[in-house]
């Protein structure tokens, strides 16, 4: 199952025994008491210590894992997005060789298809990935063998232009949500819940009116607002790079273009939908990416933004018919599931709509392939 819906509950796992005799507390109970003792925090708060935990002690990906992402499904996808920087370099009219760079790259597997197709397009460019959990900087390490690694955007290097792919990043950054109460917009938070045996969402004291957009702040009681203050820092940085360096950026995740109403944090466990506030520590938590927000900070730097398309657009655009149609006659025995691959990359019922493509590239460029 790929992300992007949701749904229902259990409970928090107890730690266990340690060494000494004395039971070991678990992350949950670690941070179920520090919540009792401290009162609640704040969603974004949350949101971000759980995930630091879940990505820095598993590989959630694939069938024994959480959840599938687009690379997983087919080589078609990564090949597709490498082929699409390639041309959009081979355009601006550059002769040196430009860095790749993966925020999140997963298990390395669309940088490690990306870039044989680029090769293939006589590009080689040099890869650098924005990963902090080890598990997962072991298996990109493995798929792309001289990777170079960064715990943040910011030590990337600026000698170069970027070609940078965000794929399902966005969504597992922490968000803010603003609740409508009777008195104005304030800021959910999550504590214990009334019998105090789980987390749960609360609405907070603060009052957080500002973060609201105007055309909403007179919404019903009991509307949600979310805000993502952090994947907007990161697409400002990014964009001042690209205007800098040269470049582009493309960023595919599941969302929409805001403003908009509704609480979209999801949880989900091995390929099933799960209480974001259960299982604490055991699930992957994201959101759903506004993405005028992403393409505001990045014309907000001077770039231009194209976008965002659907998914399935995008790459039929690209040509994933054809290369199904290529791969299934050099293996044919692969066809049925080639076929299979591209319809949950591109039917709307599938990826293909909710799924989203948003490019942003440096003013001079040439408008990239795959946006109408």
């Amino acid at each position: 199952m790929w992300r992007g819906r949701r749904v229902q509950p259990a409970l928090p796992e107890q730690g266990a025994p340690s060494a000494f005799g004395r039971r070991e507390l678990g992350f949950a109970e670690r941070l179920v008491r520090s919540i009792r003792a401290g009162g609640p925090i704040s969603l974004a708060n949350y949101m971000a210590q759980v995930n630091t935990h879940y990505y820095a002690t598993r590989n959630p990906l694939g069938a024994d894992g959480d959840f599938i992402t687009a690379p997983e499904i087919s080589q078609m996808f990564g090949e597709l997005i490498g082929l699409c920087l390639a041309d959009l370099w081979q355009r601006a009219g550059h002769a040196r060789a430009p860095y790749y760079v993966e925020l999140g790259p997963g298990r390395g597997t669309l940088a490690k298809d990306a870039l044989r197709a680029m090769e293939q397009a006589r590009l080689a460019p040099q890869a650098h990935f924005v990963e902090n959990s080890p598990s997962l900087r072991a298996h990109q390490s493995t798929s792309v063998a001289h990777a170079h690694f960064h715990d943040d955007v910011e030590s990337l290097p600026t000698d170069k232009p970027l070609l940078i792919v965000a794929n399902e990043f966005f969504d597992a950054l922490p968000i803010a949500q603003s609740i409508r109460a009777e008195d104005g917009w304030r800021e959910v938070m999550v504590g214990l819940s009334e019998e105090e045996a789980k987390l749960a969402p609360h609405t907070g004291e603060r009052r957080v009116d500002a973060r609201v957009p105007e055309a909403m702040c007179h919404a019903p009681t009991g509307s949600i607002h979310e805000s993502c203050p952090v994947g907007a820092t990161i697409m400002l940085t990014l964009a001042r790079r690209i205007m800098r360096q040269g470049g582009a950026m493309l960023a595919i995740d599941y969302g929409y273009e805001g403003p908009a109403l509704g609480d979209t944090l999801q949880a989900v466990r091995a390929h099933q939908y799960a209480d974001p506030y259960a299982d604490v520590g055991e699930n992957d938590l994201t959101a759903h990416v506004d993405f005028t927000l992403l393409a505001n900070a990045a014309r907000q730097e001077g770039l231009a933004v194209y976008g965002p398309v659907e998914q399935g657009a995008f790459l039929e655009r690209l040509g994933i018919g054809p290369r199904a149609q290529a791969l299934a006659r050099a293996q044919p025995e692969r066809m049925v599931e080639l076929e299979t691959a591209r319809q949950r990359l591109v039917a709307p019922t599938e990826m293909g709509r909710l799924f989203k493509v948003l490019c942003a590239t440096h003013p001079d460029w040439p408008r990239p392939e795959g946006f109408a």
